[in-house]
Formats: C-alpha cells, sequence, structure tokens
C-alpha cells in the first residue's frame, strides 16, 4: 500500500477523526498491514471493518518511519536475511556517496601550482606541451609566479633552508563539522553493509540458479542417453526383423521349390549373436524388472555351466560333481530328464533350439537331441539296463553291418563314435566327438561347424555331419610363435612361457570369492568363439588369441589380462572378456587396443553383452550389470542367491544365473 493510496482512502469518512490509539483498539502498523489484503475500493463492493480500521489510522500511518528489516548478518555480510526494498535503494542511489564527495573536498589544501600533471605525462614517456602553449592553456589564477629563476637561485643562497609546512596544519574543521562527518562516515558504513548484504543475496541466488540448472543439465544428460540406448534398442530390433524377414523369405523359396531337391532348412544365428528383443509370453510385462521370479534346484555342487534355447523354452544345467546335466523345461520349471552318458563332469554347455552340445572332463563332446529326453527318462525309470543286453545287441549289430566303434587311436585323431548301442542309438545322443586328451573346456557352434578349447592346450573345429575333426589349432606353439610385435612394444613379464606352459597340468588358485571361498582353477582355454572364419580364444595364459580357421595361424594376440581369462564374447566391432584378474576389458578389433576397463573386487567367471549392457558375474551373490550408455553399475540382488554367482546367460529381457549355492535363479531384466 503506497501513501498515494492512504491519502486518497482517507476521503471517503466526511468528519475528521482522532488518530487511533492502542488503548481503544489494536494499534495499526506497517507489519499488520503486511499481512493485510489490500482490498480498499470505492465501488459497490462492501467495505469491511478491518478496512475502515486502516482508513482512520491512515494519517498516523504517514507519519511513521517505514521499518527496515533487521540483519543479523556477520561481518563478512553473509549469514542475515536481505535488507528492506526501501533500504536497499537509498544505499545504492548515487546521492549516497555525496557525503564522502564532500568530506574529501573538505580535505583540499590550497597550494601554489606545481604542474603535476605535466610531470606525471613526462615520467610515462608521454610528449610534453611547450612552455609557451602550456601557459597560453592555463590561466593566471592558476599560475603561480615565484620570479626569475636566477632571482630564486640568489633567493634560496642568501636564506636558510627550513622545513615545510604540514597540508593539514592550515585546516581546521570545528565541533559540528567533525560531528558530522562521524555520521556520514557510519551512515556510509551502513550503506556498505547493506550493498554487500545485496551482493551476498544476488550471489546466493545465482548459485541456487546454478544449481538448479546443474540439476536441469543433469536430467537432460539423463534423457539424452536413455535416447541414445532407445537408438540403439532400435538398430538391434530393426536387424532381428531382417534376420527374420530373411528366414521367412528362406523358407517361402523352399517351398517354391521342386520336392525332389534337397533344400536347406532355414535357420536363425546363433542365440549367443542373436540382436533384437525375443518372443515372450505377455505376462512377462507384469514381472518386476531385477528381481528373480524362478529357482531351481540343481544339486549339491555348484553350477559349472548352463545354457538355455529360448526364453521359457529349454535349459540345460551342468554341475561340477555330476557328469549327467539336467534339462528343464522353463515354462513350467520342471525337470524334463538327464543327459547320460558322460563318464566325467560336463564343463560346458550350448543349447540351440533342440540340439545341445556337452564337453565334458571325460575329453568328449557329445550331440543331444533334447527332443528324445523325456522317452530316455522313462526308459531308465522302469530299471536298469543289464550290460548283457548290451552285448547281445552289440553282437546283432555287428552281424548286420551297424554298430560300429570306430577308436580314435585307430581312425586317427578327431574319431566319432556312432551306434555303440541300441539303447544309445534310440536315446537323446546322437554322437561322440573324440579327439581331446583332456578335459574339454570350452565350445562354440554355428551351422555345421564346432570349435573346441580343451586343457590339452589344443583348440580343434569339428565338422558336424560328418562329426570329423578338421583342423587343430596347438596354443603352445601360438605361445612359442607369437605374432609379430609392433615397433617400441614388447610381451609383458606374466606371459607364461611355451615351455613353462607344457612342463606339467595348469592349475592356479582362483582369487577368495565374496564368501571367502576359493578352488583351483584348472581351465587352460576359458573361452572360444567364432563367426565366419574369425574365431577367438582366451586362455590360461591371459593372452585373447584371433585365429583365422583356414589356416589355423593366430595372426594377432591382445596382451593385458594378468590372469587367466575365462570368459569372452564378441560382435562386429568390440571383444569383451572376463578374467580372473577381476577385470573386464573390452577391445576394439579395429585397432587392437583396450577401449575400456572395467574393475570389480573379485574374479570374473561369465559374462554376456550386447550393445547396451554387460551382464557379468563376479564372485558375489548377485548379477552385475554395467550400462555401457551411462557407465552406471548395478546389482541384481532381490530373492537372489545365497552364494557367488558362477556361470549365466541371458536373452533380451530373460536370465538364467546358476551359483555355487546349486540353484538356478530366472530373472527378468
Amino acid at each position: 500500500m503506497t501513501p498515494r493510496i492512504m491519502a486518497h482512502a482517507t476521503t471517503v469518512s466526511s468528519r475528521p477523526r482522532a488518530a487511533v490509539t492502542a488503548g481503544t483498539r489494536h494499534r495499526v502498523d506497517f507489519a499488520t498491514l503486511g499481512r493485510t489484503p489490500l482490498r480498499l475500493g470505492l465501488g459497490s463492493r462492501r467495505i469491511t471493518s478491518r478496512e475502515l480500521e486502516i482508513v482512520e489510522a491512515a494519517d498516523e500511518l504517514l507519519t511513521v518511519e517505514i521499518p527496515d528489516t533487521p540483519t543479523a548478518a556477520g561481518s563478512d555480510g553473509e549469514g542475515g536475511g536481505p535488507p528492506s526494498l526501501l533500504r536497499g535503494f537509498q544505499a545504492t542511489i548515487p546521492s549516497a556517496d555525496k557525503g564522502r564527495t564532500r568530506r574529501r573536498q573538505t580535505r583540499n589544501v590550497e597550494a601554489p601550482r606545481m604542474g603535476m600533471k605535466r610531470m606525471s605525462m613526462g615520467a610515462r614517456g608521454l610528449m610534453v606541451e611547450d612552455a609557451g602553449a602550456e601557459g597560453e592553456g592555463e590561466s593566471e589564477e592558476d599560475v603561480v609566479v615565484v620570479g626569475k629563476r636566477g632571482e630564486r637561485e640568489r633567493g634560496k643562497r642568501g636564506r636558510k633552508k627550513r622545513g615545510r609546512e604540514s597540508l593539514s596544519a592550515q585546516k581546521v574543521f570545528g565541533r559540528e563539522e567533525l560531528e558530522r562527518q562521524t555520521s556520514e562516515i557510519k551512515r556510509d558504513k551502513e550503506n556498505l553493509h547493506v550493498r554487500r548484504s545485496l551482493i551476498h543475496n544476488d550471489i546466493a541466488e545465482i548459485t541456487h540458479k546454478i544449481e538448479a540448472l546443474d540439476i536441469i543439465r543433469t536430467k537432460l544428460e539423463e534423457d539424452l542417453l536413455k535416447l541414445h540406448e532407445d537408438d540403439l534398442e532400435l538398430d538391434d530390433e530393426l536387424e532381428m526383423v531382417r534376420e527374420r524377414l530373411e528366414l521367412e523369405e528362406s523358407r517361402t523359396r523352399g517351398t517354391k521349390g521342386s520336392k525332389g531337391a534337397a533344400q536347406v532348412p532355414p535357420h536363425l544365428p546363433p542365440s549367443r549373436r542373436r540382436k533384437g528383443p525375443a518372443f515372450l509370453p505377455s505376462e512377462h510385462d507384469e514381472l518386476p524388472p531385477g528381481m528373480a521370479f524362478m529357482t531351481l534346484e540343481c544339486g549339491s555342487s555348484p553350477i559349472a555351466a548352463l545354457d538355455f534355447s529360448e526364453p521359457y523354452g529349454t535349459l540345460v544345467t551342468a554341475t561340477q560333481d555330476d557328469a549327467q546335466p539336467r534339462v528343464w523345461d522353463l515354462l513350467s520349471g520342471e525337470e524334463i530328464g538327464r543327459l547320460r552318458g558322460h563318464t566325467g563332469a560336463v564343463k560346458a554347455v550350448q543349447v540351440e533350439d533342440a540340439v545341445c552340445l556337452t564337453g565334458s572332463a571325460d575329453g568328449t563332446v557329445r550331440v543331444w537331441d533334447l527332443r528324445r529326453v523325456d522317452a530316455e527318462a522313462d526308459e531308465w525309470e522302469h530299471g536298469m539296463v543289464h550290460l548283457s543286453d548290451v552285448i547281445e545287441e552289440a553282437e546283432e549289430g555287428e552281424g548286420e553291418g551297424e554298430g560300429v566303434v570306430v577308436d580314435a587311436s585307430v581312425a586317427g585323431s578327431g574319431a566319432v563314435r556312432q551306434g555303440a548301442s541300441k539303447e544309445e542309438e534310440d536315446g537323446p545322443c546322437v554322437r561322440v566327438l573324440e579327439g581331446h586328451s583332456k578335459a574339454v573346456t570350452a565350445m562354440y557352434f554355428e551351422d555345421e561347424t564346432l570349435v573346441t578349447g580343451a586343457s590339452d592346450k589344443t583348440l580343434r573345429q569339428w565338422d558336424l555331419n560328418t562329426g570329423q575333426c578338421v583342423m587343430t589349432m596347438d596354443i603352445l606353439w601360438a605361445l612359442s610363435h607369437p605374432p609379430s610385435v609392433p615397433p617400441g612394444g614388447a610381451l609383458p613379464g606374466h606371459l607364461f612361457s611355451g615351455a613353462a606352459a607344457a612342463a606339467g597340468a595348469f592349475a592356479v588358485p582362483t582369487p577368495p570369492y565374496a564368501d571367502g571361498s576359493w578352488e583351483m582353477y584348472q581351465d587352460f582355454v576359458g573361452a572360444v568363439q567364432f563367426w565366419g572364419y574369425a574365431l577367438v580364444s582366451g586362455s590360461g595364459d591371459g593372452a585373447v588369441r584371433m585365429w583365422d580357421m583356414r589356416t589355423g595361424q593366430a595372426h594377432r594376440t591382445l596382451l593385458g589380462h594378468t590372469g587367466p581369462v575365462t570368459c569372452l564374447q564378441f560382435d562386429e566391432i568390440h571383444v569383451v572378456s572376463g578374467s580372473l584378474d577381476k577385470s573386464i576389458r573390452i577391445w576394439d578389433l579395429r585397432t587392437g587396443g583396450i577401449f575400456e576397463t572395467v574393475k570389480y573386487d573379485h574374479a570374473v567367471t561369465s559374462l554376456q553383452f550386447d550393445s547396451r549392457k554387460i551382464v557379468s558375474a563376479a564372485g558375489e551373490n548377485g548379477v552385475k550389470v554395467y550400462n555401457r550408455t551411462s557407465m552406471q553399475h548395478s546389482t541384481l540382488l532381490t530373492n537372489g542367491h545365497t552364494k557367488p554367482v558362477e556361470k549365466l546367460s541371458y536373452m533380451d529381457r530373460y536370465l538364467v544365473s546358476g551359483a555355487r549355492d546349486a540353484m538356478v535363479k530366472i530373472w527378468a531384466l
């Protein structure tokens, strides 16, 4: 409410009224007005008694000084509230400095002109006008003529030198002037304090605005990262649509072809290279993400290997002390049966549709048809098969020219054993591949090609149509014949030499898990994967090697890990490898260098990645998820494992993990 409005409101009353006193009613002051809404008006609206009270007190309010907002600030001006608007205006208007200017003028002393301006210009090296021109520009009052130089010099010689009086000696202010200057100085200090408070308030306001802008910027950056993730997801979905289009077109061409011609059945890429969203039940969207919604008990020993065909499809799990992997129906969560045939613990599993391959400590690889598991389980439920029945069936097979057993020592390296008994022919095992002399610890197959890695320090390439080993790649030979090192480069000292690796069995202790347990790691070949003719392997010497499957030669070695490589995967641009050195390294295939390193507190035993994330088992009870876009880490723990995770596999938003608690958890991502 301004004084003009108050003065105008006084005309409403026709007769003069006395000033409102505190004895008759509550005193009306500016604090009261601050809490009273401005509703005065001369229209038809009814005026309240409170408004009339303000009108009656208008004369007194006009004479009262507007109070200033008290500030409890310190000497630096911080810590108090802002001054009032009027006080701030009074402290910042130009007239607030008039007292300082007046005091400065009162301290000026009349003295002869000494030409200080000309001396200053000469000291700075500026051009000085001649004496004539300078004399013309100066008035007679400004020029002090003391006398000629000669006379001045004679005068100086004729009298003694004496000290010059102080400039302030001739100035007398008086008590009234000094008291006035004291009050002005105090007022100027108050003005400085108000200005300081205003500046601090402005700084605080700017700081708050910057913080608010930082929050907005962070939110926008998160939105930008989310858009980038959506872009990558759309790329994967587009790739999936193209694969489905090729699949359906090949099916259409197959149906239109001649019936007598042999047709190649169409197929999708392997699950480990498949991109895009997977086909999921509609109820899967109702599951909360990041939580395990199904648990499968797999015995009493830690999970050694697992893989599944598709979400809610068929799962195969193997434990460290069991030679018979279990087959599960992920839709119902029930065990379908066992894969019986291996004589040693199964260390590697890969499932594609209804085909499953297992690598065992007995040195063999078995090919299974998962559609026959039910029938084989029923036969085992009726009782054990007697040895005499197996011998009679084998003899009958020899008479008919069937049941031939080809020994590896006779047929050479990489022989295949088929039809050892009638029970084996009718069972889920359709082929046995023999050739490795030690445990098969890693495998990868695509189409009709299989590559296996074993503790005998070799890699073998197999033709699944014939069951023959078509190539053997010796890692020890690659160790002793490394590829050419670029200038200035050198092999790191942590690598095992070929002689040391061949001296005895490979065994290194694992770093302690999160629960303090540890074991001896004996898998010299930790992982293999190929695409076309490009093969990548990770081995116990800490090296990631790239092989040419046409020549069997290692043409590049990626050095950086300081422990055995336990898992890896690669795509068109990057190779991602995990190691017992507690790190995941992302390699750039174009340069051969390390693109990024992700470190953990424990050994990495399994991983899988796509364009947006890396999911890994890193020696803890939870599953580690690393967002490649935002570089943020998260852990899946809800309803999870009670011991460290060992193996995992996922497709799209469906994850399966196995841990040292002998449990398999199914997660929704």
